[in-house]
């Protein structure tokens, strides 16, 4: 990281992953939406869908203490895209939502404490900081590399990431 302010450290890996995640998102197919790899794992639109959605849910992280799942008031993802034009577009919305709370926030609000649960039953429970990184980027990485194996099984090109891909060499 280049600074010792956590905020800036956060909004940095942030815009490294979200440009990322949206280079993977631009490949995902409509049109094969029902592909599923297993029956125990989701469909390609399902997953495509909750890696969007989870920018929405880290949003959380930034702007409250809590969120209890058992609430019935609590905060639901809108409904699901039906279009690739209509996913990228949430992406866009909701990465700068999330980019806007951040910026809004600062290192004394990032290490308060967050508190995820289920009735009485803590979930996680860390500084709004440490929740961002593990239950929110830590959590989109890992789904967007379950997307990345949906995309390799369906024989579609993979962008590079992290350094080039088989099919991208091009990386940075």
């Amino acid at each position: 990281m280049h600074t010792s302010s956590l905020q800036h450290n956060i909004l940095a890996e942030l815009d490294h992953e979200l440009a990322t995640t949206r280079k993977l998102l631009e490949r995902v197919p409509y049109d094969q939406a029902d592909f599923q790899p297993h029956p125990k794992s989701m469909k390609l639109w399902q997953l495509a869908t909750h890696v969007v959605n989870l920018l929405a849910f880290n949003q959380l992280f930034v702007q409250h203490s809590s969120r209890d799942f058992l609430d019935p008031n609590g905060p639901k993802p809108g409904p699901t895209p039906t279009s690739s034009e209509e996913l990228l577009q949430r992406f866009d919305q909701y990465s700068a939502s999330l980019r806007q709370a951040l910026q809004e926030s600062d290192d004394e609000k990032l290490t308060a404490s967050f508190r995820l649960h289920r009735g009485e039953q803590t979930l996680l429970e860390h500084s709004k900081g440490a929740a961002i990184r593990i239950m929110g980027l830590n959590h989109s990485i890992h789904h967007r590399g379950q997307l990345s194996v949906y995309l390799r099984l369906l024989d579609i090109p993979l962008p590079a990431m992290y350094g080039p891909s088989a099919d991208d060499p091009n990386w940075m």
